[in-house]
């Protein structure tokens, strides 16, 4: 038994884990440079997760009733707005919205986080961390004109205990209007505890908003239950890639706030002297709304919902633990981990392999191995920085479909790889790494061989990598 299997036979980790849910493309086959094929082991659902497939047998489903929605005397647009509101509703509920609460149809969770810097009160401070994805960083860095508030970022401290320390300092120091927090690292998976910092926010009169992009899908959220102001998420990561996210929480400032977007359905009345806006929702939904993918977010909600009790988080701890064993196996391997006192993190893990290219890697090991990883800085750079790697990193991610084969394929691939090196030569090629002279048909092998000159060309430079 070689030290990786001894290793995860020790933690447990021999039993088969399959799909909690199925998800369209599961059985995906990819090809290989050796001219082979292999199902995809797709461990890239913190970038995009695909749809689950009752999702995309509801859209196939409403598309004949798809039509115009609000206002609409038709009986279509009638049974589109219907479902429109429906789903905004379940919505709503999947994210434990309380009565009074509102839920705004968005694109996706920056477009949520902006909408919300657009109404914090004029004059109010945003207390942000150093750790943030870009969609909850810069929208607070780079207020658009007209936006009142100021931003302070608080770097991070070495553990969870001295950044609560930290945090809780600098809101005794001077007042916030609002302290705006991931609820799960899009790098590690890693989180400061919630409900503590809601606590100390609060306790300061702040109020507190969830980036909750990679926490809602992979583990569930409650604004009733946590507290929680403001929860944002998006639904290309909650197994519905359709063009819709939400913003949910307290109705005031959305009501009061600056519409997001001037234009039809956000206003009550129009004339060339004034204009008076809707409340929220619609004072922020200006314009024709995505129908069809609120009604896939909706449906990838309440099946979420329907599983049993700590099924997801069951699902995804066995399959991050299994990785997390494996890769600790692997010398040269070096696991990135925020703070060391940090737990329960989701189904996200990033790691290094000092002195190779992270790029290299990502490349060798879809090449040849058919697996779904992501190398970058993760559109989180400050966080990068302060993990030591600058040059990037690799992650892996899982969720509802993803097995313990392609979390087995991807242990053995990376140990194969540093121990015997890559079979296949690879190269730079508008700024991507690449297998020299490769001759896998890109999209011929489904038949979309028309856009394969389109789709070689699309790597260039990674400039948010």
């Amino acid at each position: 038994m070689t030290a990786i299997a001894e290793r995860q036979s020790c933690a447990g980790v021999d039993d088969v884990i399959s799909p909690l849910i199925p998800v369209v493309g599961g059985t995906t086959t990819v090809p290989l440079v050796d001219g082979t094929q292999v199902v995809y082991a797709n461990l890239d659902y913190a970038a995009s997760a695909p749809a689950l497939e009752a999702v995309a047998a509801r859209v196939t489903e409403v598309l004949p009733l798809y039509a115009s929605v609000h206002r609409g005397a038709g009986y279509l647009s009638q049974v589109s707005t219907a479902l429109y509101e429906s789903s905004r509703q379940s919505i709503a509920r999947f994210v434990g919205a309380r009565e009074d609460d509102v839920a705004i149809i968005t694109r996706n969770t920056t477009d949520s986080l902006n909408l919300l810097a657009g109404v914090v009160p004029a004059g109010g401070r945003v207390l942000v961390l150093d750790v943030e994805h870009h969609a909850n960083l810069l929208p607070w860095v780079h207020s658009r004109p007209g936006q009142g508030h100021s931003t302070t970022i608080l770097p991070i401290a070495r553990t969870v205990a001295e950044t609560l320390a930290a945090l809780a300092d600098e809101l005794a120091r001077q007042p916030y209007a609002l302290v705006t927090v991931t609820g799960a690292s899009n790098v590690t998976g890693e989180s400061l505890p919630l409900d503590r910092v809601i606590e100390i926010a609060h306790a300061e009169g702040a109020r507190v908003a969830v980036d909750g992009a990679q926490l809602v899908p992979h583990r569930g959220f409650s604004l009733a239950e946590s507290g929680a102001d403001y929860v944002a998420f998006s639904g290309h990561k909650t197994y519905a890639p359709f063009g819709a996210g939400a913003l949910v929480g307290r109705r005031d400032w959305l009501d009061a706030g600056t519409p997001y977007l001037a234009g039809g359905g956000a206003v009550r009345d129009v004339r060339t002297d004034r204009t008076v806006w809707q409340p929220a929702p619609a004072r922020h939904e200006a314009g024709s709304p995505n129908v069809i993918g609120a009604i896939a977010l909706a449906e990838a909600c309440d099946q979420l919902a329907a599983l049993p009790a700590g099924a997801l988080h069951a699902h995804e701890q066995a399959l991050r633990d299994r990785l997390a064993t494996g890769l600790s196996g692997i010398e040269g391997v070096e696991v990135a981990r925020i703070w060391p006192d940090s737990d329960e993190p989701v189904g996200v893990l990033t790691f290094t392999v000092p002195d190779h290219d992270p790029g290299l890697v990502a490349a060798y090991l879809a090449a040849e191995h058919g697996i779904g990883v992501r190398d970058g800085r993760f559109c989180a750079h400050p966080l990068l920085a302060h993990l030591g790697a600058t040059g990037g990193a690799i992650r892996a991610s899982v969720g509802v479909g993803t097995t313990s084969e392609a979390v087995d394929r991807l242990v053995t691939a990376l140990s194969a790889y540093l121990s015997a090196g890559a079979r296949s030569s690879y190269e730079i090629v508008d700024g991507c790494w690449a297998v020299v002279d490769d001759t896998r048909p890109l999209l011929a092998v489904h038949g979309l061989d028309h856009l394969a000159a389109t789709a070689a060309a699309a790597c260039g430079p990674a400039l948010d990598d």
